[in-house]
């Protein structure tokens, strides 16, 4: 049955996709059009030559984290540097540039390439410069005359940990206490990952001992650094400035999914689970300043929404993460306690694993696209589907501690879910206290 569904999902997806190619090449074309050059700038396209740019004293800010990172911590990361970003432009006209996706440990598709991928694949441009200035990462080359950052910084917490077991917000250049990942070429500029770029090139790297919220590192980039092009590294280092505050809710809400991907997600829901934005009342604005849906009001679609994290997470938090069994007897409860016929679920599951689960929850639905559509997609396109499916359920249930599942929390809060429908997480299957998620209400 499930591959059946994975054959239906890719003979929409390729009417779907030409659809969307002329209906991004119509916008783009209206827009290079109609807006101005100064407006063209600030919504980050790349009609400013270098001299130009160099001319409004435009200043960009990179940034990377610890490659072992997954897909949902690095959006999180995202918000954080938002803030940093929004502080740094109280004294001056920065850009934040965004990391090229690719090469992530849960991207794990051998057969396709998953290098140098754009945020535009994967989110919305427009929506998330209606927030802050950002640029993709080639843009930034063409903006700023080519492959070159001025100063990396990469982050570090203190070799001596809290000093007299408080904790105070500081930043300091200090040593690197570990073997810095770039290493300096014959003409004596420092190459690295770069997201796959390997013509990129660094002029100097040092080291900055950081404990505190993002916005601590404005300061030094202001005062301390004139470079054009600063990129910080290991940026999760630095913690959120107000988490869950109205801050942090505009920067999240501006991470709309990229419209392709959310069209065929719906038209999977509409085909295979009943499920229609009308019927649920989830009403969509394209314009996420615009879009305010109070919470309580989503119905949702009939059908549970699950996300079942396995692989490293059965042995790095083996308490409260349920066997196979357990977290189908889970699915069945609340399938009857709601009234559900039908549940999908996302997972990552590894074949062996997979097998059983359709054995023992044998009307499970999934969205398994072809190896071809899985090329235009890519795996994180793939999870943003899985998400979005997952956002529109009358009930959700997600994995403690991941960070996929918090996505969604999020995503159906947005969408005005009750709470109860939302936070909510398998146990394990011996755990005696099996504490729910948190509801971080969101802020308009």
């Amino acid at each position: 049955m499930a591959t059946n569904r994975g054959t239906a999902v890719s003979v929409h997806l390729h009417h779907i996709l030409g659809y969307i190619t002329v209906f991004i090449f119509v916008i783009l074309s209206s827009n290079s059009s109609s807006a101005s050059e100064d407006d063209a700038f600030r919504a980050g396209q790349s009609m400013f030559s270098p001299v130009a740019a160099a001319s409004r004293d435009v200043r960009y800010l990179l940034y990377d984290v610890n490659p072992p990172e997954g897909f949902n911590l690095r959006r999180d990361v995202y918000i954080r540097m938002a803030t940093l970003l929004k502080t740094l432009r109280k004294e001056g006209d920065w850009v934040l540039v965004l990391p090229p996706w690719g090469r992530l440990y849960h991207w794990q598709s051998p057969e396709i390439h998953q290098l140098r991928i754009p945020w535009g694949e994967f989110f919305s441009i427009t929506s998330l410069q209606a927030n802050i200035p950002v640029i993709e990462y080639e843009e930034f080359i063409a903006e700023s005359g080519g492959p070159f950052i001025d100063q990396i910084l990469v982050l570090q917490s203190y070799a001596e940990g809290w000093t007299d077991g408080k904790w105070e917000e500081k930043v300091d250049d200090r040593p690197c206490i570990e073997k810095l990942m770039y290493s300096k070429d014959k003409q004596g500029y420092y190459r690295g990952w770069f997201w796959g770029f390997e013509e990129t090139r660094a002029l100097n790297v040092t080291c900055l001992s950081a404990q505190g919220h993002a916005s601590i590192l404005a300061p030094v980039l202001q005062n301390n650094i004139t470079a054009t092009s600063v990129m910080v590294d290991r940026a999760e280092t630095v913690l959120h400035d107000h988490y869950a505050g109205k801050d942090y809710w505009d920067t999240r809400r501006s991470m709309v999914f990229a419209k392709h991907l959310r069209i065929i997600g719906d038209k999977f829901r509409a085909n295979h689970l009943n499920s229609t934005d009308k019927q649920d009342q989830t009403p969509y604005n394209e314009d996420w300043t615009q879009m305010k849906n109070p919470l309580g009001s989503a119905k949702g679609g009939p059908y549970l929404g699950v996300h079942l994290r396995r692989k490293d997470f059965i042995w790095g938090h083996r308490e409260d993460v349920p066997s196979l069994k357990g977290a189908v007897k889970k699915i069945r409860s609340l399938m009857k306690k709601h009234k559900l016929l039908q549940v999908f679920v996302a997972t990552d599951a590894d074949e062996e694993e997979l097998a059983k689960l359709k054995r023992l929850l044998p009307e499970m639905v999934r969205f398994e696209p072809s190896l071809e559509d899985l090329e235009l997609l890519k795996d994180g396109g793939v999870a943003i589907i899985d998400q979005w499916i997952c956002a529109h359920a009358r009930f959700f249930i997600g994995t403690s501690v991941s960070t996929f599942s918090f996505r969604i929390h999020e995503e159906r809060e947005i969408l005005g879910f009750d709470p109860k429908t939302t936070y909510n997480r398998f146990c394990g299957d011996v755990e005696q206290e099996c504490e729910q998620p948190t509801h971080w209400k969101i802020v308009y």
